[in-house]
């Protein structure tokens, strides 16, 4: 039902699944093992997004050393008006990974007629909490709040998709990096076949840049990336039954030039043994790792490749002087019938 007012209860619509189900692991929960079980440990970067995780990114985003979200924010009040003459009226925006709702406004104060603002997230009450603020600011635009893991498959209401001339997905914050290459071009697909033949896509890219710029996006000063990184592992432990003990953990973050991407990890201080949901025992030598993130750095034309790999035409692209950061407006290669 879409939020029309502050005052109305927002409806979330709940796209995913937690816990356990008939005495068996999760999904999320058989993630989170199979992660843990490699060689090379790993933990998904979706799990930074409980409520305090979302609390944490915003604040680093406000830190000094973090450009991206900075000068997307510049990108976006520069050219916004540009932007929104290749998704035309009567559109339905679909954001991917909403959080705060903050880049989404620079879009919706220019849409002409817009059909609805569609809202993804993970953090539920993060969510509930953005969804509100923007009803509020935009009462002639429905709001329809999806609480979801986006990098499982979605769906749109047929009433949000017939009440459009066009369904454009929005992806910002160069969340895209976090994907492998061919995980990022599945993902792409996955937007593409969710909002329709004809659809576009407006997404943010991080470029490559000076690897001292990027230590310090992920390295602040004030130590809240370490935080963030740190609060994953509490996440974990309500999720899956884990015991782990953040306390016993370093955050380490560095860019792997031969790779071009940003890696987080945590290090264990000393040799420990983790128990997951209840059986799952996981030993961790000191000084191992498990990685966390990854943030890939792409430059404008490997980044289009990829996208036409996925079904998607590229269409225009903006970039600050610097060339640190890039948005891109995509078209799908289906037309609409």
């Amino acid at each position: 039902m879409p939020v029309q007012s502050q005052s109305q209860e927002i409806s979330i619509d709940r796209q995913k699944t937690t816990g356990h189900q008939g005495g068996a692991p999760s999904a999320s929960v058989r993630e989170i093992i199979q992660g843990l079980s490699q060689q090379t440990k790993i933990l998904p970067s979706k799990l930074f997004y409980d409520e305090k995780g979302s609390q944490l990114f915003d604040s680093i985003c406000e830190q000094p050393e973090y450009y991206p979200t900075r000068v997307e924010l510049q990108i976006m009040n520069s050219h916004a008006d540009e932007m929104v003459t290749w998704f035309g009226e009567q559109c339905l925006l679909v954001e991917y990974g909403s959080g705060s709702g903050l880049k989404t406004r620079s879009l919706l104060d220019r849409l002409p007629r817009a059909a609805g603002y569609v809202a993804i997230d993970i953090s539920e009450e993060h969510l509930k909490r953005a969804a509100s603020a923007t009803a509020h600011a935009y009462p002639e635009i429905p709001v329809y709040p999806i609480a979801a893991d986006f990098t499982k498959p979605l769906r749109l209401t047929r009433k949000q998709k017939d009440s459009a001339k066009r369904v454009v997905g929005y992806f910002p914050g160069s969340t895209i990096g976090n994907f492998e290459p061919l995980e990022a071009e599945a993902f792409l697909r996955s937007i593409r076949q969710t909002c329709g033949a004809g659809s576009g896509l407006l997404i943010g890219v991080d470029l490559r840049k000076d690897p001292q710029i990027l230590h310090a996006a992920y390295n602040d000063a004030a130590g809240i990336t370490a935080d963030f990184n740190l609060n994953l592992l509490s996440h974990v432990n309500r999720e899956a039954g884990a015991d782990f003990d953040p306390e016993s953990f370093w955050h380490y973050a560095f860019y792997n030039a031969p790779k071009s991407r940003i890696e987080m990890h945590l290090v264990t201080r000393y040799a420990q043994t983790v128990t997951i949901d209840g059986m799952h025992r996981i030993r961790l030598e000191e000084g191992e790792s498990i990685r966390t993130e990854n943030s890939y750095k792409y430059t404008v034309q490997s980044f289009q490749q990829l996208a036409e790999k996925a079904g998607y035409r590229p269409e225009a692209v903006w970039t600050d002087e610097r060339q640190y950061f890039s948005v891109h407006f995509m078209a799908s290669n289906e037309e609409r019938e």
